[in-house]
């Protein structure tokens, strides 16, 4: 196995936790609807899932750890889809809050900054904005 392969399985195995994460926020509140199916299938096809692996997740999205990107543009990234997929059915509910608060812990931000970071994003993202825009709003003072 080349180094090459190694970074790629390192990579996909993190791809594969992200992915865990948000259908385990899709399917907070039980069954998908259409729009969380349909973002579920975009965000499959972004992060290179395969449909073995899909069926496997939406299974028990639980068995799956999170393994946090290494720069803060990816984390970023991460918490931006994970906005999109909570603000599939345009609201935010107290448990998805706390799930995306742990999340964020989990991909090393600090529990103060976490809870800051998701206090603004709520108030920017209820308008359903793209990574570009979500990112410069989010750093503006």
């Amino acid at each position: 196995m080349s180094f090459t392969d190694l970074f790629e399985s390192g990579e996909h195995k993190r791809n594969l936790g992200h992915f865990a994460s948000i259908a385990n926020i899709a399917s907070i509140d039980g069954e998908l609807n259409a729009e969380e199916e349909k973002l579920l299938r975009r965000f499959a096809k972004k992060l290179d899932i395969n449909e073995d692996e899909y069926e496997k997740v939406l299974k028990n999205p639980g068995n799956y750890p999170i393994n946090p990107p290494n720069d803060a543009d990816r984390r970023l990234e991460r918490m931006h889809d994970l906005f999109e997929m909570i603000f599939a059915d345009h609201e935010i509910d107290d448990h998805e809050r706390f799930l995306i608060e742990r999340y964020a812990i989990g991909l090393g931000y600090t529990t103060e900054l976490a809870q800051k970071l998701i206090k603004r994003s709520v108030e920017i993202y209820s308008g359903g904005l793209d990574l570009e825009d979500y990112r410069y709003l989010l750093n503006k003072k």
